[in-house]
């Protein structure tokens, strides 16, 4: 599989919040919920040049806000679902917003083995994990991709 590699200034998501400790499926429920009340921060959501919105995003991080990957073997982490936005922008009563840091990404197709796989592509490049994984959706296509943020110069410490 080809990667690609890109550098993303910080950005900012606005979504509902969930745990791993909320149980299978808990994902699935916040995703659900979050397009149930879209209208309420659909005026805030960034947009392209051409009207469409910018991207869906799924943002994990470990259960300390650190943006470090989930702990126990990927098993235990926050996840935020929800709508890239400006990053003035302020989290309506029930919303809550988290911002993103600039990092560089490899980008890899969702998916359970995509992800076992882009981990390992990483690995096998002497790179390190340098933060938690993010689901992105382009809301255009539909296509479902993953941002595995990279550092080149900390050899396999977070993996």
């Amino acid at each position: 599989m080809e990667y690609k590699i890109v550098s993303k200034p910080a950005f900012s998501v606005i979504g509902r919040i969930g745990s791993t400790r909320e149980g299978e499926g808990f994902i699935g429920r916040l995703w659900q919920e979050a397009n149930e009340k879209f209208p309420e921060v659909s005026r805030l959501a960034e947009k392209n040049e051409d009207g469409s919105f910018a991207g869906f995003w799924g943002l994990m991080s470990d259960e300390g806000m650190n943006f470090l990957p989930w702990e126990d073997g990927f098993t235990r982490g926050l996840y935020l679902a929800g709508v890239e936005v400006d990053g003035s922008a302020k989290a309506p009563e029930g919303w809550v917003k988290w911002d993103a840091p600039a990092r560089e990404y490899i980008i890899a197709p969702a998916g359970p083995e995509a992800f076992s796989q882009a981990l390992e592509h990483i690995k096998e490049q002497g790179w390190s994990l340098a933060g938690a994984v993010y689901d992105y959706t382009d809301p255009k296509s539909g296509e479902q991709l993953q941002y595995f943020p990279i550092d080149k110069t900390h050899r396999n410490e977070v993996l």
